[in-house]
């Protein structure tokens, strides 16, 4: 008499109850592990934004021009806008701005992407004067070596500071870069590769300011561009 065929062998044999529940098993701890990941998500997306949020509203302040440094931050918020996409600054589509103004003192603030970092791109906030000066520059978020390229972070370095009242004209066009390549700004040890993106992000964001002074302050402003719709520098 030969065996059955593994067709017609008859269902529920003790292996086959076997691999059924450890399938069922495996299926239903898949989706309570997918379960688990998706409520801790949802529960912490809100907190995460908003801790996200403040800090960003914080660094907005920390690049404000001292006339403007105390301003409260729900104004500065409402003074959001939209700018088209500038390749020059890494913004690769629209992108909101912030625009502050208080008695006579008027200052914008960018947010700039360097794509040249050592490690990927590293996103800048660069506060920048009616009267094209920088006001602060604050380092956002980057992947750069800790302990070597993380230096540009303004809590563990002062070297961010030192763009404070720079303009296009100081230090000119030569003295924008690090001082091995011969400008004005001082080069990490070993990481130059970061602080040259970061100089090359902010002179980027003085050209475009000076370029577009009417996109970004007003009729008042605008002496300097004809400001063409969709031009994108």
């Amino acid at each position: 008499m030969s065996a059955p065929s593994p067709q017609h062998r008859p269902l529920g044999t003790p292996l086959q109850r076997a691999v059924l529940r450890g399938a069922v098993g495996l299926g239903l701890f898949a989706m309570l592990t997918a379960g688990i990941v998706a409520g801790t998500r949802a529960l912490t997306a809100e907190r995460i934004e908003a801790n996200r949020l403040a800090s960003q509203h914080r660094q907005l302040l920390q690049v404000l021009p001292d006339a403007l440094a105390e301003l409260e931050v729900e104004r500065l918020i409402d003074t959001a806008f939209t700018l088209p996409a500038s390749p020059a600054l890494g913004q690769a589509a629209p992108f909101t701005a912030w625009r502050a103004t208080r008695e006579g003192a008027a200052a914008v603030v960018l947010p700039v992407i360097a794509p040249d970092g050592y490690s990927g791109g590293i996103e800048l906030l660069v506060g920048i004067t009616a009267a094209g000066e920088i006001s602060g520059v604050r380092v956002t978020r980057h992947q750069e070596t800790p302990g070597l390229g993380d230096a540009i972070e303004a809590r563990k370095s002062d070297w961010i500071r030192d763009f404070d009242g720079r303009s296009l004209a100081d230090p000119g066009v030569d003295g924008w870069a690090v001082t091995k390549d011969g400008g004005d700004f001082d080069a990490f040890t070993g990481a130059t590769i970061t602080p040259r993106a970061v100089v090359g992000a902010v002179h980027r964001a003085l050209d475009y300011a000076h370029a577009y002074p009417e996109r970004l302050f007003g009729a008042s402003q605008g002496t300097r561009s004809q400001d063409p719709a969709g031009d994108t520098p």
